[in-house]
């Protein structure tokens, strides 16, 4: 008699059997990271962009009023050390709808001191506010002073209170015309 070889498999109704066959491929979309990743670096691109398309009025205006409080520091030093009556007296406006300006110049120091007397940009106005112009010495206290620079519809202001030196205040504003 043969024998009858009898094969034992697994039953494939069997709990488990088919969960790997079940399992779903993975749903088109994207994660709440990846999301997040993507809105980061689209943030991170328009502050860029926003920096570079900077206004070039601005920059000029702000290059001008750092220029200048070093130069009024310059001279007020130099006044101290000579003991010389020195001001600064800002340029007349040439034709007021153009904005052009002769310059400025510092009254008082000798030709030796090799200050500039001109804007870097044209178009640049000063205007010492309360005063016909700034007095940077002989004294060490020259009391409180302000100077307002403006450049096409920008503005800017320089001050000191007197024994501090000239810096730039925050007080930037449109010019109303």
């Amino acid at each position: 008699m043969g024998s009858l070889a009898v094969k034992a498999t697994t039953p494939k109704s069997a709990r488990g059997s088919e969960w790997t066959r079940r399992v779903r491929p993975r749903c088109a979309g994207f994660t709440l990271i990846e999301l997040m990743i993507v809105i980061a670096l689209i943030a991170l691109a328009s502050s860029l962009v926003s920096l570079a398309l900077r206004n070039p009025a601005d920059t000029q205006l702000e290059q001008e009023g750092a220029r200048l409080a070093a130069l009024l520091e310059s001279a007020r030093a130099e006044a101290r050390a000579s003991g010389l009556a020195v001001q600064w007296v800002p340029g007349s406006a040439d034709n007021d709808r153009t904005r052009t300006t002769a310059g400025f110049r510092f009254v008082g120091l000798p030709a030796s001191a090799g200050l500039p007397q001109h804007w870097l940009s044209a178009g640049v106005t000063a205007t010492v506010i309360g005063a016909p112009a700034v007095v940077l010495g002989p004294e060490p206290m020259i009391g409180p002073q302000r100077i307002a620079l403006s450049l096409e519809d920008r503005r800017l202001t320089l001050a000191t209170d007197g024994l501090g030196p000239f810096i730039v205040t925050g007080d930037e504003t449109a010019v109303s015309r």
